[in-house]
């Protein structure tokens, strides 16, 4: 192959751009979580619909209502468990869409997460659209757009 294939939502940053790292195993995980994330939200990436703009990017959207333990408003979730597991899927989807690739899980842990309970895992970090820049003294990651 001469060039990046695929869908555009799906595919690693790094893929695109080189200054977000390296193509590697884990641009594949970032596919993934973003396939996972759709599925389980049942909408794609963009709603136009919208008036803030950080909800037009769907892993945001998703991020915040988990954030603040907001009711998802999911189709098809029937119950409690119904529930825990779609928090749990799009918990584990937005670890896997880290713009980091070195922050995203292997595929082996991705598997033992979605096999573990919802509270043994970790809140992930805000998914962003930007480049992190290297970490500043008060370890808050900057942007680079």
């Amino acid at each position: 192959m001469t060039g990046a294939r695929g869908t555009i939502g799906y595919i690693a940053p790094e893929v695109i751009c080189r200054n977000f790292g390296e193509v590697s195993h884990k641009s594949d995980v970032y596919s993934y979580g973003m396939m996972v994330l759709e599925m389980v939200g049942g909408r794609k990436n963009v709603d136009v619909g919208v008036s803030r703009t950080s909800e037009i990017y769907f892993p945001h959207w998703i991020y915040e209502l988990l954030e603040v333990a907001e009711e998802l408003g999911l189709h098809g979730i029937e119950n409690e468990e119904d529930n825990e597991c779609a928090r749990k899927m799009l918990m584990v989807s937005l670890w896997c869409i880290q713009t980091n690739p070195s922050s995203r899980p292997a595929m082996s842990r991705v598997v033992e997460m979605l096999e573990g309970s919802l509270d043994s895992l970790q809140f992930p970090p805000k998914p962003f659209l930007c480049s992190p820049r290297s970490e500043t003294t008060d370890s808050l990651p900057s942007l680079i757009c």
